[in-house]
């Protein structure tokens, strides 16, 4: 028998979390709608927010909406700052806060492709073994979490996903460590069983 992968394997895209010192200068400009700190903030930012989007969406279309949305609520939303988070994390919460329809779109166009993939094409080429398992590992994952609350699909990507600590994760989310570990503790059960590999 196989050793199980662990998610954070199977969704590993090469963007790493780095951490940042929160400038509160570039915060009080981007406070004061200047476009240019905006785009400080996008350029430095934006792939961070796009790995999370994909990993938590499964799409690569619907997760741009979801960074496109980010980016235009954060002048506002970075009024309410305190600067108790980094910025990067800051951008993180928005993007929970954006998620719910997002989540909803994105399951709603993976049922659409299945029903499309179930009909025949001709001309197929096989991937090489490695990488197809990768790939239907990603797609079983991504169907389990369609099935999951959003609170519940958040804190597997980024506590298993990205491997954030819970402290980081309630930090972004708004909501008590022993919370954010309850949630983590049901989302892995519930995806066990999803998965087939329940006891």
């Amino acid at each position: 028998m196989n050793a199980p992968v662990p998610i954070s394997a199977i969704w590993s895209d090469g963007v790493e979390l780095a951490v940042e010192d929160a400038s509160s200068h570039l915060v009080a400009r981007l406070r004061d709608d200047d476009a240019s700190a905006l785009a400080t903030i996008y350029r430095q930012h934006h792939e961070i927010v796009r790995a999370f989007a994909r990993r938590l969406l499964g799409d690569a279309a619907i997760a741009e909406d979801l960074v496109h949305d980010v980016f235009l609520a954060a002048p506002a939303a970075f009024r309410h700052y305190r600067g108790d988070a980094t910025i990067r994390s800051f951008l993180i919460s928005i993007a929970v806060n954006k998620a719910k329809h997002h989540v909803r779109a994105a399951a709603r166009a993976r049922r659409m492709l299945e029903k499309l993939s179930n009909e025949p094409v001709g001309g197929r080429v096989a991937a090489p073994d490695a990488d197809w398992e990768r790939r239907e590992l990603c797609v079983e994952l991504q169907r389990a979490l369609d099935h999951m609350p959003i609170e519940q699909r958040v804190v597997v990507v980024l506590c298993s996903v990205e491997e954030r600590t819970a402290l980081e994760v309630a930090a972004i989310v708004g909501a008590p460590e022993n919370t954010v570990r309850t949630r983590l503790f049901h989302a892995k059960r519930k995806l066990r069983t999803l998965l087939g590999d329940a006891p």
